[in-house]
């Protein structure tokens, strides 16, 4: 990829990558991504791809065949994704959803970066190991079950899974059946951890718990972090209460810049330069 006038061009010897999912025009991961390969030098161009429920396939197969180096996956396809792959990571299997696909060599071989994401962030951002911590996980999504499996293997003493289906919970909860259970709200008080998954804290929110998530706020205290995986607004109902109370509170922001930087050193085999990602969406940290 060239440049013009500063700006860089596509070319004939340009590579493509690019998120797929449906809503996609709103994604943040084009402006991550193609940042970070512009910080890299290389010739590398990142798209957005609005695909409908099931063409996941299709959207695949054509990919494949233009030589892209991979794919992101977002809402609703990631256990497609997973199905459709020719071969799993790990994680996959145990998730049964997939963020990331990757062509090698005409295989398509899918991975999960979302608990490694939010892992990197506890560490870089907040100066904190879960080791040894309790930790309560509200959700039983796609998010919040690649969260549950990462924390076991970082160590948590015990999760605690809240979650309004009882039976997506015990699935959750089967991820890391040593150290984790179905609990309820008011357990989590006892935590030092509080993630929320859900659309729990968000402004509209409706549920017999919702109230902007006021009523689970109520359980935190100074103890306590209280995380939030929304990252607009950037300090959600949830937070707000939840600073009220004395909590500390982290969004979803350095979720979504470290499981973005895990994807660029799948696509590209080189450490993500994380400081520029960073100045694309420190615009979103205080917003």
């Amino acid at each position: 990829m060239s440049k013009t006038g500063g700006a860089r061009v596509i070319d004939g010897t340009t590579e493509f990558v690019g998120v797929i999912g449906d809503p996609v025009a709103h994604s943040m991961s084009p402006r991550l991504h193609n940042r970070a390969y512009e910080a890299l030098g290389l010739n590398l161009a990142y798209g957005a791809f609005r695909v409908p429920v099931g063409g996941v396939a299709e959207a695949l197969r054509g990919a494949r065949a233009l030589g892209f180096r991979g794919l992101s996956v977002t809402t609703p396809h990631k256990q497609e994704a997973a199905l459709l792959a020719d071969q799993r990571s790990n994680d996959v299997v145990l998730l049964g959803a997939a963020n990331t696909v990757l062509f090698q060599s005409g295989v398509v071989v899918a991975e999960s970066t979302d608990g490694r994401g939010f892992l990197d962030d506890l560490a870089r951002n907040c100066d904190v190991s879960p080791k040894g911590m309790s930790c309560g996980v509200i959700g039983a999504g796609g998010a919040a079950r690649a969260i549950i499996l990462d924390l076991a293997r970082a160590g948590a003493r015990e999760l605690i899974i809240v979650n309004r289906t009882q039976q997506r919970a015990v699935e959750a909860a089967a991820l890391a059946p040593e150290v984790a259970h179905v609990g309820m709200l008011g357990e989590l008080s006892t935590c030092e951890i509080v993630i929320n998954a859900t659309s729990l804290g968000l402004a509209g929110a409706t549920g017999p718990e919702h109230d902007g998530g006021a009523s689970l706020a109520a359980l935190l205290g100074p103890h306590q972090l209280a995380i939030d995986l929304s990252y607009r607004p950037a300090r959600s109902p949830f937070l707000s209460a939840a600073a009220e109370r004395g909590a500390r509170i982290r969004n979803g922001l350095g979720m979504l810049v470290h499981q973005a930087g895990w994807q660029v050193r799948l696509f590209t085999g080189v450490e993500p330069p994380l400081s520029a990602m960073w100045e694309v969406v420190n615009d979103l940290a205080t917003s």
